[in-house]
């Protein structure tokens, strides 16, 4: 039996938009809401180049990822083709108008995985040198 943790009520979610649930360990989860108020959770990080998937727009069950335009399906977080991959889904539950995540989840779902690391500081960019 899981134990569920109350995050916000669906009215605190944006229509077509997102809130970030910060954890203890880990990256952050962005919750989804849709125009029939279906309510999603996902890793906060596309699985292609890891942008911040509740920065991005909501469409029926799906997220365009805000830096390549990914589509991200927000039942199952696989990239819809031609692209592929996946980011992890959370498990959530609706009672009376209130969001909850499962606890369990969200103190051990992908703990592994690190947030991606941009700018002219991050490895595997060439070094700015004035010419």
């Amino acid at each position: 039996m899981s134990d569920w943790k109350k995050i916000c009520l669906v009215q605190d979610i944006p229509v077509l938009g997102s809130r970030r649930v910060a954890r203890a360990q880990g990256m952050d989860v962005a919750v989804f809401r849709n125009e029939q108020d279906e309510v999603f959770a996902l890793l906060d990080r596309c699985p292609h180049k890891g942008g911040p998937l509740s920065q991005g727009i909501v469409f029926g069950t799906s997220v365009a990822c805000p830096l390549h335009n990914w589509t991200i399906g927000l039942a199952d977080g696989c990239a819809k083709a031609p692209d592929e991959g996946c980011t992890p889904k959370f498990s959530v539950s609706v009672v009376d108008g209130a969001v909850h995540l499962d606890a369990g989840e969200l103190a051990t779902l992908a703990l592994d995985l690190a947030a991606p690391v941009a700018g002219p500081g991050c490895k595997g960019h060439a070094e700015l040198t004035d010419a």
